[in-house]
């Protein structure tokens, strides 16, 4: 549970640093207070990952429980609509191709037959 608490709270910090790094990264020592933040997080003496997770995170997520199933049920369905729509584009895109090389080849199956016709063969010399 404490790791789990650490990994939640890091990939919130690091998605948030990502924006913050392009607006204060120029503050004296912001590297190093981001280094020294990262160490607080992970120390097991401050338990700073479990203190946050669980004045902020916890919280936030349980009052907006609700709303995160309805956009995670949303989203399976969805992605079953748009793997269905999707193989379907798929196949008919397969079946046009398969259709066209057919019918490509069948100029070149007629030319081939056409070569082994009895006309062709009389006017091969006999030797």
């Amino acid at each position: 549970v404490r790791w789990m608490m650490y990994w939640i709270v890091f990939a919130l910090f690091m998605a948030t640093e990502t924006f913050t790094d392009l607006l204060i990264s120029w503050f004296p020592f912001y590297y190093e207070i981001m280094m020294a933040f990262v160490i607080w997080l992970l120390s097991p003496y401050t338990r700073g990952a479990s203190l946050l997770y669980r004045k902020f995170v916890h919280p936030t997520l349980s009052r907006k429980e609700k709303e995160i199933d309805t956009y995670i049920t949303q989203a399976r369905e969805r992605s079953y609509e748009t793997m269905v729509r999707f193989g379907k584009r798929g196949l008919n895109m397969a079946a046009t191709a398969a259709v066209q090389a057919a019918a490509k080849s069948q100029g070149a199956l007629a030319g081939r037959l056409r070569s082994f016709s009895m006309q062709d063969l009389r006017s091969i010399p006999d030797e």
